[in-house]
């Protein structure tokens, strides 16, 4: 076994734009905080990106659906999340993958993190299999369009959620 002279930390920093929060991000949420003493939701506000909720919206309602959970914290950032996580000291990105092209998309990324803050390091951790399909983009789409969305998210983010939606015609 080889020792470093690095500290470790046992924290890490999953980060994203959580609008809204669905039952796939809790699955890694919740997996998460099972590995690392400390978890860091971190909301990002991503300027190419149109949000349903406000970034205070965004911060109660994940609040709320973890705070079953002791050791995770939320928090909002702009910018690159590698200058975030180098101002708090965290160098573990969890990322969830839901399918082969969350894959592709999250290794450019994590490269691309890699190349900002070398002393970065990713791990993937695959959401079940019954929230593979679960992206916040449908859930809202399902929502404005009528449809349950019941087993997609917390009971919490349902409610939100609706409040947001047109009264659909009987």
């Amino acid at each position: 076994m080889t020792t470093s002279s690095h500290p470790v930390s046992n924290h890490a920093l999953y980060a994203g734009t959580f609008d809204p929060i669905t039952l796939g991000h809790l699955d890694v949420i919740e997996t998460a905080s099972t590995l690392f003493s400390k978890l860091v939701i971190a909301i990002g506000k991503n300027p190419q990106k149109a949000t349903l909720f406000t970034e205070e919206e965004r911060n109660h309602m994940v609040r709320k659906t973890c705070s079953h959970l002791g050791n995770v914290e939320v928090d909002t950032f702009k910018g690159l999340v590698a200058n975030y996580a180098k101002k708090r000291h965290i160098n573990v990105f969890v990322r969830g993958l839901r399918t082969e092209a969350d894959y592709v998309y999250e290794m450019q990324m994590a490269m691309m993190n890699k190349n900002l803050q070398p002393s970065i390091h990713t791990i993937f951790i695959p959401t079940k299999q019954m929230h593979s399909h679960i992206s916040s983009t449908l859930v809202k789409e399902v929502a404005f369009l009528g449809g349950d969305i019941a087993n997609l998210v917390p009971k919490n983010i349902q409610k939100a959620l609706l409040a947001k939606t047109p009264t659909q015609a009987p």
